[in-house]
Parts: structure tokens; C-alpha cells; sequence
């Protein structure tokens, strides 16, 4: 094989290595907003506390756990960690 097609596998895999890198750190850092997918992008969130009362406001990060009910939110600030059923994400 020659030298220049040996650097140019080289180059081309050492680029989809650090594509994939900064997919898994953009995915890691953004919740649920995947670098691609724009489904899933949230404006403002309502959140049912187990206290009766209600918080709304506009949502600063949210992220779901795999294999788990549990949703993390963060509402002007404050961060609530509660069940999905207490939780509606709004897109405006």
C-alpha cells in the first residue's frame, strides 16, 4: 500500500473518532438534546410537587435517566428530580 493511502486511512479514522467523541460529549452535556434531533427541545416546564403546589417557568436543562422513571429538571435556577407523571415538558 502506498504512503499516501496509509495517511489518508489514517486521517479518516482519527476523524471519525473524534466525531464520535463530540456526539457522546454533546449527548452527555445536553440532556436529551441530541446534536441532530430536534424533537426534543423544551422552552418552559410544569412541575406538580408533592406538596400540592405547582412550579412553571422556563426551563434551563432537563435530563432523563436510562432504564428509570426519573426526570431531572431545571426551573429558573432550581433543580427538581421527580417522577415523569409529575412533570410536563412545553415546546413554544
Amino acid at each position: 500500500m502506498k504512503t499516501k493511502t496509509k495517511v489518508i486511512i489514517a486521517i479518516v479514522v482519527i476523524l471519525a473518532l473524534v466525531l464520535t467523541g463530540v456526539i457522546v460529549y454533546w449527548e452527555i452535556t445536553h440532556g436529551n438534546r441530541r446534536l441532530i434531533d430536534t424533537k426534543n427541545r423544551f422552552d418552559r416546564a410544569v412541575v406538580a410537587l408533592p406538596n400540592g403546589e405547582v412550579v412553571e417557568g422556563k426551563l434551563s436543562s432537563w435530563l432523563d435517566f436510562n432504564n428509570s422513571d426519573v426526570i431531572q429538571v431545571t426551573i429558573n435556577g432550581k433543580t427538581y428530580l421527580t417522577h415523569y407523571a409529575n412533570v410536563c415538558l412545553i415546546d413554544d
